[in-house]
């Protein structure tokens, strides 16, 4: 397959694999809905225009031409005003934000029917609201599980390992892109203590290696002074001394920096995670995407930094759905880091890129602000928690919190979501994140 396909395969991936994870999103909100008796009128996959739709029983199911969210439709999203009847619902003030909050509640009962009000969202109780609102980001959580494990322990990723691939017969300046010895270089650490390819290094310094990040750490450490090596071969432990060397190499941020070295590379083998580990390693990355979103202002400055000035994009900061797209074309056409199973290893590539996603679903989500599921989620707690206050203070029931009113914030956020998504989407095409 050439490498343009595999580019567009890669795409096309992204791109249905964002759609499921809306489509499938919306489910979390719409099985316990219906569940719990509220009537949804509608499930929509995408905004904009309706592309295909079709009506089963209450509720109409369809697809839209922008495939950039979706959303169910619940009668009774919001309470009436106090006082006012939810079928005669009338602007009680001239004021721009008020008007907001009554438009609100007027759409979400226009479609209640006679009898339905009891199947209103806002009259279920406080753990009904929150399941019903939390199931969306649970199910992104869930999927962001499943396609990590399915990437990281059923098909597995390249790993270094502690068996030795090659040993340099010298070391090579960072400025000397030849990579050939001459008859005047001394030999590398690790030839001229015998080691060999295919060797496996047990023990460095007294210390029991388990992992070649942890070698690299001792032999860093060890730099300069000879210390105890042992490495298994053929079946047999060998004990060698070595002295490790400080030399020069490429430092990330630019420039040279000083690292211990022996000479030898890791021999790199499929590994697979175990599945007990997963879930860690899912905290790991909902913590650093909730990392993002709190810094998020931060984050898009220096988004258009580098968008508008000569500043690298953060490979690590917020991307648009174009980025997104473009990382999966690329991952997807780089070659294989161990021939003989290159399907195997872009699949998994692609499932990882596609429960990180899913993690960032969850994370925004929840965002305690209107219009994300976390405003609803937090109008319920605040709702338990006023009532909650009455009880002890035996006073009359408050009644439901009226979210509506958080409408012109909802307003806001949107504004501020499509000028964030406008910033990535021209940071994305003018100084894309580079993988490698």
């Amino acid at each position: 397959m050439s490498g343009a396909l595999l580019v567009v395969v890669g795409v096309l991936v992204a791109a249905l694999g964002v759609a499921v994870s809306i489509a499938l999103h919306e489910v979390g909100h719409l099985v316990p809905a219906k569940r719990f008796g509220v009537k949804v009128t509608q499930y929509m996959v995408g905004f904009g225009p309706t592309l295909f739709s079709r009506r089963r029983g209450e509720t109409e199911y369809g697809v839209k031409a922008i495939p950039l969210g979706g959303y169910i439709r619940m009668i009774g999203m919001f309470p009436p005003a106090p006082g006012a009847d939810p079928h005669r619902l009338r602007a009680s003030s001239t004021g721009r934000w008020a008007l907001m909050a009554e438009e609100a509640r007027r759409a979400s009962f226009v479609e209640i029917g006679p009898g339905e009000e009891r199947r209103t969202f806002y009259r279920l109780p406080v753990w009904k609201r929150i399941v019903v609102m939390a199931g969306g980001p649970l199910m992104n959580l869930l999927l962001a599980l499943v396609l990590t494990a399915l990437a990281l322990s059923a098909i597995g990723t390249p790993q270094t390992t502690t068996r030795v691939a090659a040993v340099s017969q010298c070391l090579q300046a960072v400025t000397d892109a030849s990579g050939e010895c001459s008859a005047d270089d001394p030999l590398a650490p690790g030839a001229a203590a015998g080691v060999l390819p295919g060797d496996e290094v047990v023990e460095f310094d007294g210390v029991a290696v388990t992992s070649w990040a942890q070698l690299s750490g001792l032999i860093q450490v060890g730099a300069g002074r000879e210390v105890p090596l042992v490495v298994e071969r053929d079946g047999q432990r060998v004990a060698l001394r070595v002295t490790p060397v400080l030399t020069s190499r490429a430092a990330p941020g630019g420039g040279t920096e000083q690292v211990g070295m022996l000479g030898i590379t890791s021999q790199l083998a499929v590994a697979r995670l175990p599945v007990a580990e997963v879930p860690g390693l899912v905290a790991d990355q909902v913590e650093a995407v909730a990392g993002i979103v709190v810094r998020l202002p931060q984050r898009l400055y220096d988004v258009a930094q580098a968008a508008f000035g000569s500043a690298e994009r953060d490979p690590n900061g917020p991307i648009g759905v174009v980025g997104v797209g473009r990382i999966a074309g690329e991952l997807n056409a780089l070659p294989a880091v161990i021939p003989g199973d290159e399907l195997a290893e872009r699949t998994s590539r692609l499932l990882t890129l596609l429960a990180g996603l899913n993690v960032a679903l969850f994370v925004f989500n929840l965002v305690p602000l209107l219009p994300f599921d976390g405003g609803h989620i937090a109008g319920a707690l605040w709702e338990a928690l006023k009532r909650g206050v009455a009880r002890l203070r035996r006073r009359p029931d408050p009644g439901p919190v009226d979210v509506a009113k958080a409408m012109p914030v909802a307003y806001a956020v949107s504004v501020l979501l499509i000028g964030m998504s406008a910033l990535l989407l021209y940071a994305d095409v003018v100084r894309p994140v580079q993988i490698g």
